[in-house]
């Protein structure tokens, strides 16, 4: 008769799935923009991996068991994924090092963190740097060499205008004459129905998500709320394709970090809502969140910023859920 797993061990099980679901979309940000997401996953890795060590070390608790359990290299990678491609060496380190010092250590570690570890490292470098933050490359990206001396600014006669454009998203924000119709002919970054290049790897990250939903890793609540009412709120202010178009919901699913958001995001247990009810709610309220800062706000992708927002209303959350069912069973 097998023993039963332990909680350690049934985290790192589900750390190794989420990883394993990550690489569709992993590997299609690497054919469309090149040797920056390796190089942004070495980085954020590696500088996770450190400081979580450093940090266990300060207070005296075994690192390998904290090391090995996956946590710190699951929102590294989550985060490598958010950032823009081929930005400054610094810039990825510090979003890192943030979101392992204030997103998880500062609480006491794994399993107490109340906000999102990666996203508040990409909330943080967004706020500070938000040039370099909003400049994703043209095309297919560069070489490894040009892709190293970008990162780490060996070579002085780059600038982010000569490889870099603005966002789909962020286009569209600022757009004030142009239809949809002309933006999608004319600007390089829209694709077919979202972000050129951005499409696939949504879809990438769909795939990856329907696989952990396969495997149990998580529950169906928060991502379909979360999709469901982004869908919904973009369909009721959808004005068609004129200059003053707030693009439609097929725009907004295949655009920016949708997916990733929906079944890689919201669906973090600990941060997250835990009872059916609660989940359903907080991914919805991300939804709904995320599209009033595209739309209205002040940064071009509201996903990071939507879920650190219903991080703080988990409580209420689930004291809603837990009053509902008492109601119903009375």
């Amino acid at each position: 008769m097998p023993l039963p797993e332990s909680v350690d061990e049934r985290l790192q099980q589900a750390m190794k799935q989420v990883l394993l679901a990550t690489v569709p979309g992993l590997l299609v940000l690497f054919w469309w923009y090149g040797w920056g997401v390796l190089i942004n996953l070495i980085l954020t890795g590696v500088t996770a991996l450190t400081v979580e060590a450093l940090v266990l070390q300060l207070r005296k608790r075994p690192i390998q068991p904290t090391l090995s359990d996956g946590s710190a290299l699951v929102s590294a990678t989550l985060l490598a994924l958010a950032l823009p491609p081929y930005c400054p060496w610094w810039l990825t380190v510090s979003a890192a090092a943030f979101a392992l010092l204030f997103g998880k250590h500062l609480y006491g570690g794994v399993g107490k963190n109340p906000f999102n570890p990666a996203m508040l490292g990409f909330a943080m470098v967004m706020v500070t740097f938000p040039q370099q933050m909003t400049h994703w490359p043209s095309s297919h990206g560069m070489d490894l060499l040009g892709g190293l001396q970008q990162v780490f600014g060996f070579s002085l006669d780059q600038t982010p205008d000569a490889w870099a454009q603005a966002t789909a998203l962020d286009s569209l924000r600022i757009n004030n004459s142009l239809t949809m119709d002309e933006l999608f002919a004319g600007n390089p970054a829209f694709g077919q129905f979202g972000g050129r290049g951005m499409e696939w790897v949504n879809l990438a990250f769909l795939a990856g998500g329907a696989f952990l939903l396969q495997r149990q890793v998580f529950s169906w609540h928060a991502p379909v709320g979360m999709l469901a009412s982004l869908f919904i709120i973009s369909l009721l202010c959808w004005n068609g394709s004129g200059s003053d178009s707030n693009g439609s919901p097929l725009f907004h699913l295949l655009t920016g970090a949708t997916m990733l958001g929906a079944f890689f995001i919201v669906t973090e247990p600990v941060s997250g809502a835990k009872s059916p009810v609660a989940k359903l709610l907080f991914g919805a309220g991300a939804g709904l969140l995320t599209y009033v800062i595209r739309t209205w706000g002040g940064y071009p992708d509201g996903v990071a910023f939507a879920v650190l927002l219903m991080n703080l209303c988990v409580p209420t959350l689930e004291r809603y859920s837990a009053s509902r069912q008492e109601r119903a069973a009375s």
